[in-house]
């Protein structure tokens, strides 16, 4: 069986549009920059759209120095530096994290667009957080993803799904960082060891969904699908499951066209 690396995508900040990349470094908690930062609430509590779907309207775009991150017309620069200040803790589900306020004038430009306190975070590189370690394979650490440093979704399963929805959805509904071409839909479920050139990978569990994947990426409108057809047939032991849970095994360069070896 042939298989293509046919999309690679990073979400800088959690929870916020995506980035497409034709290269993209992969490290240990994940694609380099992928949700490095999120926005927290007066309590450090995280931010993301399954409360506020508006987040999905703030676009980003790669500079020279970090990303351009637009909205309502307005646009931002948030420079890649060095986090420095003040700790605070704050957690991603079960796991308490440490950040940094990574720009006052950026955490008051959201605050402003969401009519409410907030503030950007970065989480530093050297900060840990380790994978749940009854899935881990030698202690990985994860960035500040839901659970683990990449997702992966077939083609095939996408396409399967969508001639069962009254209305297709686009892959952007479930935010992947690999997209690959060939194979049968959700073959990715059984996938433990592979390989995109010399980055080697374990997929460790597939990826149980929320009411995330039911907000439109476009207009931040929120509806029952894919989520309700999903559930008739992709349910098991009460979580519906599309995609899977991916570790990174080294620290390699992946590219858009790739050959993946399962």
């Amino acid at each position: 069986m042939s298989y293509t690396l046919t999309e690679i995508w990073i979400y800088p900040i959690k929870s916020l549009g995506g980035i497409r990349v034709k290269e993209s470094e992969v490290w240990i908690k994940g694609l380099k920059y992928d949700r490095r930062w999120m926005l927290v609430d007066e309590n450090g509590g995280f931010l993301t759209q399954r409360t506020h779907p508006a987040l999905a309207l703030f676009k980003l775009s790669p500079t020279d120095q970090g990303f351009q991150i637009y909205y309502e017309g307005e646009e931002k620069q948030l420079r890649i530096k060095p986090a420095s200040g003040e700790p605070i803790r704050s957690h991603v589900w079960d796991d308490e994290v440490e950040v940094i306020e990574a720009d006052t004038l950026l955490s008051h430009w959201f605050s402003t667009h969401l009519g409410f306190r907030v503030r950007l975070v970065q989480f530093p590189e050297s900060h840990a957080r380790p994978v749940d370690a009854r899935y881990a394979h030698a202690n990985e650490q994860v960035s500040l993803a839901d659970g683990y440093p990449l997702l992966i979704i077939g083609e095939a399963s996408l396409a399967d799904l969508n001639k069962r929805l009254p209305s297709p959805v686009p892959m952007n509904r479930f935010r992947p960082n690999l997209v690959f071409s060939g194979g049968h839909a959700y073959e990715e479920d059984a996938w433990k060891e592979f390989r995109i050139g010399e980055s080697l990978f374990k997929g460790v569990k597939p990826c149980s969904r929320c009411v995330l994947t039911t907000i439109d990426q476009d207009t931040g409108a929120q509806g029952k699908e894919p989520l309700a057809t999903l559930a008739s047939y992709r349910k098991k032991e009460n979580k519906i499951y599309f995609g899977q849970n991916v570790l990174a095994l080294n620290e390699k360069t992946i590219y858009e066209g790739a050959t993946i070896h399962v």
